[in-house]
């Protein structure tokens, strides 16, 4: 391998990231690059990015956000969702010097975890993760088409808007629904305590920075009560190759609750999310479960969800002894 160096990512490297991209890839991602080096500058503290440097020119590259509270999780957690090297520098070591090189400045930050997905039949993917000793998680991606929910229509009062006394309502139409406002984080917040009894007061107004100034389009929603907020789906989708909105959505939380337990608010907030992605051409939606949380992996199951091809892949960064 020739000298190498690793460095921080800059914004005059996005040219040549979106490069790389087209050429791995097939096709550009530079809207989506471009907010992620966009995010990270804005915010050090929550990303690690990393170039690598051979020969004068930059071959490789990777971002990590660090999250905490993602998916019911109390600890904070590292994301490694970029990663490339140039399709003329691999089987150079780029790939693992960049993984060292995150895994010091994870244990830097007192990081102890880091996670990725990975699509299973990516062959090559899937053995470097694993010479890089991740694991399979106990996590599953579990997916489903955005075509319309099968109704189950429940008659019960608060499921049913005041100003409506159709008995052939959709759910969705029976319960108020908006788009997710920059004021909702408070209630956010409440309603998740009201199931985990944590605050996650950090990880939520993250999470609203990401979903309303990060991400491509806004879709997520949250459900309305006589102006108490009932329940919330937070979603992102972004922008793919031309401009085209992606083929895949994320799910990365949703709530209704607990005073409103089979209410029909989560099946409403679900039914009305998928309506809007297939007006925007989005083909399928997943997002990411854990196996102690039975209540909602069932709720997605019987709305129609099953397992990903992708696998969640996580590994234990060691920390310096003190």
């Amino acid at each position: 391998m020739s000298e190498l160096t690793i460095r921080s990512l800059r914004m005059d490297d996005l040219d040549r990231v979106s490069e790389i991209e087209n050429r791995i890839a097939g096709h550009p991602r530079r809207s989506f690059l471009e907010k992620r080096f966009a995010a990270a500058a804005r915010n050090p503290d929550s990303f690690i990015s990393c170039g690598a440097v051979e020969l004068g020119n930059l071959t490789g590259y990777a971002f990590a956000r660090i999250q905490t509270g993602e998916f019911g999780g109390r600890d904070a957690a590292a994301v490694l969702d970029v990663i490339g090297v140039d399709s003329g520098a691999q089987r150079h070591g780029i790939g693992k010097a960049l993984m060292r090189e995150i895994e010091s400045q994870l244990r830097t930050r007192n990081v102890g975890l880091l996670k990725t997905q990975v699509n299973w039949s990516d062959h090559p993917m899937v053995m470097f993760f694993a010479s890089a000793d991740f694991r399979l998680s106990s996590h599953q991606i579990i997916e489903r088409d955005t075509s319309p929910l099968e109704e189950k229509l429940d008659d019960s009062p608060r499921d049913r808007r005041r100003d409506s006394d159709d008995e052939n309502d959709l759910s969705r139409d029976r319960v108020l629904i908006r788009s997710l406002a920059e004021t909702d984080l408070a209630e956010v917040v409440r309603i998740d305590h009201s199931h985990t009894g944590m605050d996650r007061s950090a990880y939520f107004s993250a999470k609203f920075k990401e979903m309303l100034t990060e991400s491509g389009i806004r879709v997520s929603l949250v459900a309305e009560d006589d102006g108490v907020l009932t329940g919330y789906v937070m979603a992102s989708v972004d922008f793919g190759e031309f401009g085209k909105v992606d083929k895949a959505a994320v799910i990365d939380a949703i709530g209704v609750h607990s005073a409103y337990a089979g209410s029909g608010i989560g099946h409403a907030l679900l039914s009305q999310l998928l309506l809007n992605l297939s007006t925007l051409q989005v083909e399928y939606v997943r997002t990411q479960v854990s196996p102690e949380d039975f209540d909602l992996s069932r709720f997605l199951h019987a709305c129609g969800f099953h397992q990903s091809q992708r696998l969640v892949l996580t590994k234990t960064i060691p920390q310096a002894r003190s």
